[in-house]
C-alpha cells in the first residue's frame, strides 16, 4: 500500500499529457500530411536539440519528465545538453564527442530494436 501512496499522480498526468500530446502530434503529421516517417523523425530530434541548445527545452523537461524526455524530441535534447557540458569541460573537441556519449545508451538501443524490428516487419513506401 506505501508504494501506491508514493506515486505523485500529477506528476504522472503531466508526464501523459506532454508526452501524449507529442504524440499525437506525430500522429496527425503521418496522417494528415506528405512527410514520411523519417522526415517526422528527423524535425522531432532538431526541435529537441534547437529547444534544448537555447534552454527553453528544459523547462518541460522540468515539468513533466518522461513525458518530455523518452520521446525523440528529448534525444535531441540530450544531445544538446551533452553537447554543452563537454564543451564547458572540455572545449572545442567536447561540440564533437558530447552529444555521443550524452546519447550512447540511447544511440545503441535504436540501433538494435531498430535490427530487430526490421527482422519482423515488412516495411513499405508511403504513398505520395
Amino acid at each position: 500500500m506505501d508504494f501506491i501512496n508514493s506515486i505523485d499522480w500529477m506528476q504522472l498526468l503531466r508526464c501523459f499529457a506532454v508526452g501524449g500530446t507529442l504524440c499525437i502530434i506525430g500522429q496527425i503529421l503521418i496522417d494528415k500530411t506528405k512527410l514520411t516517417p523519417a522526415r517526422i523523425l528527423v524535425a522531432y530530434v532538431t526541435t529537441g536539440v534547437i529547444l534544448g541548445g537555447l534552454g527553453i527545452y528544459k523547462y518541460l523537461v522540468d515539468f513533466a519528465g518522461s513525458g518530455a524526455t523518452v520521446p525523440l524530441t528529448g534525444f535531441g535534447y540530450n544531445l544538446a545538453k551533452g553537447t554543452i557540458e563537454a564543451v564547458k569541460q572540455n572545449g572545442l573537441i567536447g561540440a564533437f564527442t558530447g552529444g555521443l556519449k550524452a546519447s550512447a545508451g540511447g544511440i545503441a538501443a535504436a540501433v538494435f530494436f531498430g535490427y530487430i524490428a526490421s527482422l519482423i516487419s515488412k516495411p513499405k513506401m508511403k504513398k505520395q
